[in-house]
C-alpha cells in the first residue's frame, strides 16, 4: 500500500519529516490495536477528536489512544465553559474525514488545536495521516511547523 494520503502530500509540500505505515483495517480495529498492529508503544499513537464548544465553536483535541478525553481540562484548555464530542454524523461535512480516519492535518477549516502533553515525551508521535489504515509519524515540534496548536494535559 504505497497509497499518499492528503495528509502525506501537504507534509511532502511543506517539507516536513515524516514516516507513514499502514495496516490492514478490521471493523474492531481502535486506536490501541492500531497501536498493536504496527507493533507501537500505546503512548506514541494519537487519535483524533472533534468536538463543539458552549459557544458553538470546533476545536481539534489530539491524545494518545488508550486514553480518555477529560472534557474539563479541554474546556479549560481553549477556553471553553464547556465543551462534548461532535457527533459522529457531523464528522464528514465538518473536516472532510470519516469516523477512524481523522487527522488533525488537513481538515477542510483550520480549527483551534490542542496536543496532549505527554507528545512532549517522545520525539516522534503516530496519528492517522486521514484515511483508515494509514498513520504517519512525525515529531510534535514538527507538527507545529503545520498547524498553530498548543500543548495540555488532555486525559
Amino acid at each position: 500500500m504505497d497509497e499518499k494520503t492528503n495528509v502525506m502530500r501537504l507534509l511532502d509540500q511543506k517539507k516536513i519529516k515524516y514516516n507513514h505505515y499502514s495496516y490492514i483495517d478490521t471493523p474492531a480495529t481502535n486506536g490501541v490495536e492500531v497501536a498493536e498492529l504496527l507493533g507501537q508503544d500505546e503512548r506514541r499513537v494519537f487519535k483524533t477528536l472533534v468536538t463543539v464548544g458552549k459557544s458553538k465553536a470546533n476545536y481539534v483535541f489530539v491524545i494518545p489512544v488508550a486514553e480518555e478525553l477529560n472534557l474539563k481540562s479541554a474546556a479549560k484548555a481553549v477556553g471553553e465553559k464547556s465543551i462534548e464530542m461532535l457527533k459522529s454524523k457531523d464528522l464528514l461535512p465538518l473536516t472532510g474525514y470519516i469516523h477512524g480516519g481523522c487527522s488533525p492535518i488537513g481538515m477542510k477549516k483550520r480549527f483551534t488545536t490542542v496536543l496532549d502533553s505527554t507528545a512532549l515525551d517522545f520525539e516522534n508521535i503516530i496519528f492517522s495521516a486521514g484515511k483508515i489504515g494509514y498513520q504517519v509519524e512525525m515529531s510534535p515540534k514538527d507538527l507545529e511547523k503545520i498547524l498553530p496548536l498548543s500543548f495540555a494535559a488532555l486525559t
